[in-house]
């Protein structure tokens, strides 16, 4: 499936990845919606069909995950919002472990994420998880989304990586698509990103995996197989 011997670098999603979709899309889907509509005057359905399309207009851009933008756009404060739901974020199954094993087999965990910089700090606040990586990178600091070859071509300038030493791991398609047109050596990706909704699909060029649990037993073998340091 991932031939993890054969990579130096790890780069991980965070929302779908690591941490559970299942937040934002509640977020997105019910709470703004249900917010907008208070402040607006509108059922949360009434809302919902407003907001939602102007939300897939913006799709693969870095409006579609800029904070600054929507609370522009909407008049309201999305972080702020955010926060009101924030017990809702949580960590996807055996995301700890898998990250432990990527460190026992000197495989540097770095996140690349399209999270603006404000949730963010909220989500790593909750749970900790840039204390279990070498570093997280906000597109929003390359001022392009991954979806885009520049934001690939301008990570180079912020973490020195071989790309074809390296692995992506993500619940996005077209990120995956987009960073194996980059270079990237090996893509995974994550069918189960939202706790709260069925299985995705496989895609017929990526090798793909539910939960982490399904690659733990070879890294752990590889770590055990490698000479201590």
């Amino acid at each position: 499936m991932i031939e993890w011997s054969k990579a130096d670098q790890v780069f991980l999603d965070m929302d779908g990845t690591l941490l559970d979709l299942h937040f934002d899309n509640h977020f997105w889907l019910e709470h703004l919606p249900r917010r907008y509509g208070e402040a607006n005057r509108l059922t949360p359905d009434q809302a919902r069909n407003l907001i939602v399309p102007m939300i897939m207009a913006e799709r693969g851009s870095l409006n579609w995950y800029c904070t600054d933008y929507w609370s522009e756009r909407l008049s309201l404060d999305i972080t702020a919002l955010k926060a009101e739901v924030g017990d809702r974020i949580a960590y996807r199954p055996r995301v700890k472990e898998f990250l432990q094993a990527l460190r026992h087999n000197r495989l540097a965990p770095v996140i690349l994420t399209n999270c603006h910089p404000d949730p963010l700090k909220l989500k790593l606040a909750r749970t900790g998880l840039d204390q279990l990586v070498d570093r997280v990178i906000s597109s929003h600091d390359l001022g392009a989304a991954k979806e885009e070859q520049a934001f690939w071509d301008r990570l180079q300038d912020h973490h020195t990586h071989h790309r074809d030493r390296a692995i992506m791991v993500d619940d996005s398609m077209p990120v995956l698509e987009s960073a194996r047109r980059a270079g990237i050596g090996q893509c995974l990706a994550i069918l189960a990103p939202d706790s709260q909704q069925p299985d995705r699909e496989p895609h017929p060029e990526f090798p793909a995996v539910r939960h982490f649990d399904e690659v733990l037993p070879a890294l752990t073998a590889q770590a055990s197989a490698k000479p201590q340091a």
